[in-house]
């Protein structure tokens, strides 16, 4: 890592990254100005501005950015974030090129610490940030800020291993040679950042994680948005599993095959078969207390005795353990590695509360949208939240 504010290069490489737009009228300017304040050359700096047809005055805001001499803007008719990044590589002549989602800001060293990484490691193609939600205002988007920070420390782990399975929007960056050698963006069942970190894989062009390269992104701030959010990102990992099922359990594919695809399919299954275990037991014991109830009525004042005999020592509860301590040690390692600090707070509590009451319903909805092959849509998932802004 490389924490420096004085960090330098032995050279600078000439960079562009595509910022793809679609009703981002509230985040834009921030977005844009905020890759200008990066501290990196900025004759190595090339921003593009992609208007994905957009319907609000995206395009308006980003023409005001028309003159700078380090942004060329565009404008298109709306296909979709994997077309608009592809503008970008068409038109790109630099030697490494990015994207940052609209809704995103980059922290003023974030290029530069990212670059120091493709400079000590040169068999590295592509490094993805850390990823911060960016000034949280409910308990909604604090619990997000858990599972980002968590994230941390599982993607730079992953990077260890060489088991990186998504390169995000917000700010990964690639060596060009990687789109010249196995083509472009594909629409990829919308989670475009997903597969060409799978066909990366699949390659044998190495992924790596740069935990100290920070990008604040704008959490959904509600549980509709939420929701929408993450059954795209979940029918995307199925969908992009389907499609590339063939590197399973193959071992010349590594960590990748052997763990990070399998351990997600199996996460996505364990969470439902835990919320439907739960969900029976409450609806057995709801069912046992009316038949007792309408048998021998209501006697007295309902008491409690704690009995250790009758605790549930099934194997479901051991693995639900282990799980949230390997969760709560993932947050406090992912915090000091984002934040320089380790403490543990009472707000790890938000997170694993409001995830498992609703994230079982997300993976639910997304594994019957795969099996409908009922896709979700960018634009729209964008147009919800820009009307929440």
């Amino acid at each position: 890592m490389y924490h420096a504010d004085n960090l330098e290069l032995a050279s600078y490489p000439s960079v562009t990254v595509t910022v793809p737009c679609f009703n981002e009228e509230n985040t834009i300017d921030k977005t844009v100005k905020s890759l200008l304040a990066l501290d990196y050359p900025k004759d190595k700096l090339t921003i593009f501005l992609v208007d994905d047809g957009s319907t609000d005055t995206t395009w308006q805001k980003i023409k005001e950015f028309e003159s700078h001499p380090n942004i060329k803007i565009f404008h298109k008719e709306n296909g979709g974030k994997h077309t608009a990044l592809n503008i970008g590589l068409v038109h790109a002549v630099s030697e490494f090129v990015g994207c940052l989602d609209a809704d995103s800001f980059v922290h003023p060293q974030a290029l530069k610490r990212i670059m120091k990484t493709f400079e000590s490691y040169p068999k590295t193609m592509a490094i993805a940030p850390s990823i911060i939600v960016y000034n949280p205002k409910n308990i909604l988007q604090t619990a997000q800020k858990i599972e980002y920070d968590m994230a941390v420390y599982t993607k730079k782990m992953l990077g260890f291993m060489g088991g990186i399975h998504v390169t995000p929007g917000p700010f990964s960056i690639f060596r060009k040679k990687v789109f010249d050698d196995l083509g472009p963006y594909r629409k990829a069942h919308n989670t475009e950042d997903q597969e060409i970190a799978l066909r990366m894989q699949e390659h044998g062009y190495k992924i790596d994680h740069c935990p100290d390269a920070y990008v604040y992104t704008v959490a959904p701030n509600s549980v509709l948005k939420l929701y929408r959010q993450r059954i795209r990102w979940i029918y995307g990992f199925i969908k992009n599993l389907i499609d590339y099922r063939r590197l399973i359990f193959k071992k010349k594919y590594g960590t990748i095959a052997l763990f990070t695809l399998p351990s997600g399919f199996i996460s996505i299954l364990g969470a439902i078969f835990l919320f439907g275990t739960v969900i029976y037991n409450i609806g057995s014991y709801a069912s046992r207390k009316f038949v007792q109830i309408q048998t021998v009525g209501i006697e007295g004042t309902p008491s409690f005795h704690f009995d250790w005999f009758f605790v549930n020592t099934q194997a479901a509860l051991f693995f639900s353990v282990i799980l949230y301590i390997l969760v709560i040690v993932s947050v406090v390692l992912g915090r000091r590695m984002a934040e320089g600090r380790a403490g543990f707070s009472l707000t790890i509590f938000y997170f694993i509360i409001i995830y498992s009451i609703i994230a079982p319903f997300w993976l639910l909805r997304a594994i019957y949208n795969a099996i409908r092959s009922h896709e979700s849509s960018w634009t729209f998932e964008r147009q919800s939240a820009t009307e929440a802004k």
